[in-house]
């Protein structure tokens, strides 16, 4: 049996697949099985992959379930011991698996690791090192869009970027794998969170490497995307944030949207973002019926969660959006 089940969505991105598969197949040191799941694709994606790389195991979904349950339907018929989710515009190292297995820290309660993401035509530029959470009620990828000698060295980090990272397959079951109503967008961070809340860590592997092309599905700051994020990070929010931490970080939350809106609005997305929100306000009952049993099922105290949130949130979403900016404009 395979010690690892790598699970990689696609829909409609056979353009990526020859160069992420073989990758996944020059993959050293570990037994793995490679589980290819089709999201409704038009582009003949499935019959592609069977012929092409007949090792891969295809799971064709007849309706597109978004990142998070397309990732959750492979989960379900993995059979290894753990579970590496990959991006399908990615091509990993050689011995990114291995090497990110190696990671991991069980007893100690490391049980998520991801992996160091550089893009792909420019390798030296960091695309995310991990998942920072802020107090603010944010989220962003770890040294998005700088150089990747800044990132040379492992560390824990709040959460897994869900592009490329690792997990106990026993883990993600009991967590009951991705929150399938997010979609796609902010299902890694929440993810990463609820088991934070239940005492686990995780850890950047530096050595562990990925090309990545970055936002091949949903777009850089596309509407799409825009929608996506703005209404997911405040389910992320809502579900995860513990009791005191929630009241006492609400009036800096409040001012991070007033920030988002003004950028936003530059952006002509004003609109999207107004959208995005209301339809955050639609799901936060199902969300705060979700939050009673996370929080209930919670085994670690709130100050823990407070000493591993991000106190600074505005210095770096301004590199974050001015970089997702430069690239959009150049056309990338």
């Amino acid at each position: 049996m395979a010690e690892v089940s790598i699970i990689i969505v696609t829909w409609n991105g056979r353009g990526h697949l020859e160069r992420c598969l073989a990758a996944v197949s020059r993959q050293e040191g570990v037994e793995a099985e490679t589980i290819l799941v089709d999201n409704g694709s038009t582009d003949g994606t499935a019959a592609f992959v069977r012929d092409r790389f007949p090792w891969v195991r295809v799971v064709a979904l007849e309706t597109n379930l978004g990142f998070a349950g397309g990732n959750n339907a492979g989960a379900r018929v993995a059979q290894g011991r753990y579970l590496a989710f990959l991006n399908n515009d990615t091509e990993a190292d050689p011995m990114w698996l291995r090497t990110l297995l190696a990671g991991l820290d069980e007893p100690a309660g490391v049980a998520m690791v991801t992996s160091c993401l550089v893009y792909m035509e420019r390798p030296d530029v960091l695309d995310s090192a991990g998942d920072c959470v802020t107090r603010a009620g944010g989220a962003y990828k770890r040294f998005h869009g700088a150089p990747a000698r800044l990132a040379e060295k492992s560390c824990d980090v709040f959460g897994a970027c869900g592009a490329a990272f690792l997990m106990p397959r026993a883990l993600f079951a009991a967590l009951d794998g991705f929150d399938e109503d997010f979609f796609a967008s902010h299902e890694d961070v929440d993810l990463s969170y609820r088991a934070r809340l239940l005492g686990y860590r995780c850890r950047y592997v530096a050595g562990a490497r990925v090309l990545h092309r970055g936002s091949a599905t949903l777009g850089r700051v596309s509407a799409w995307s825009v929608f996506q994020g703005q209404r997911n990070l405040e389910w992320v929010y809502l579900k995860d944030t513990p009791g005191w931490i929630l009241w006492r970080t609400l009036p800096s939350h409040v001012l991070y949207n007033l920030a988002a809106a003004a950028h936003f609005t530059r952006l002509g997305l004003l609109g999207t973002f107004l959208r995005a929100k209301a339809a955050a306000l639609r799901g936060a009952p199902r969300m705060w019926r979700k939050r009673k049993a996370i929080q209930a099922a919670r085994t670690v105290e709130p100050a823990a969660i407070w000493r591993v949130l991000e106190r600074g949130w505005l210095r770096v979403k301004l590199r974050e959006k001015r970089f997702d900016t430069s690239i959009r404009e150049a056309g990338a």
